[in-house]
């Protein structure tokens, strides 16, 4: 296991050094969409033909961030369980999208789709969500608004801490 310093948006060949269980921080811009956002995207993906919202080549983060507070974009942002995406994953990864963010296991699907996409899966700290809060230093909603928590925000983290979740071989850290 080793430690990285990333910085977003990822390119392809920033991921193939990675292995599962290497722990990442991230700095860059995030976007984040849960559950109903999924839905939506996949309609406007198969409507256009490609990702909309300059999604191409960057990070969605699994998470339904709160209100602002104590002064900043929102007052606690975790990661919503993962498996609930998995729905959209393997469409949105070979659309594009070159990581996700979420906790929990994956399907064998995302876990194929990682591999052949040359993806990964990085997994936040569950339960941290106001300590998270406070690697965010700005947030735009760019679609989805009526969707409240679940829209699409593209959200600029500093040293956000996770963990490689799935490797682009395909390595999991939940299968050991």
């Amino acid at each position: 296991m080793k430690a990285a310093k990333l910085h977003l948006p990822l390119s392809k060949s920033d991921l193939v050094g990675l292995w599962a269980g290497d722990l990442c921080t991230l700095t860059g811009p995030v976007y984040t969409l849960r559950d109903a956002g999924h839905a939506r995207l996949l309609e406007e993906l198969e409507a256009q033909g490609t990702l909309p919202y300059g999604l191409y080549g960057q990070t969605l983060f699994y998470a339904g961030p709160s209100p602002a507070a104590a002064g900043r974009p929102f007052g606690a942002i975790g990661p919503t369980t993962a498996s609930r995406m998995d729905f959209a994953a393997p469409r949105l990864h070979r659309a594009g999208i070159v990581a996700t963010i979420g906790k929990g296991k994956r399907s064998q699907k995302v876990v194929q789709a990682c591999r052949e996409t040359g993806s990964v899966y990085f997994v936040a700290t569950g339960g941290a969500a106001a300590f998270l809060a406070k690697c965010v230093e700005t947030s735009t909603c760019l679609g989805y608004d009526d969707l409240g928590t679940e829209a699409l925000r593209k959200v600029e983290v500093a040293d956000f801490p996770v963990f490689v979740g799935i490797d682009v071989s395909g390595n999991d850290i939940y299968a050991r």
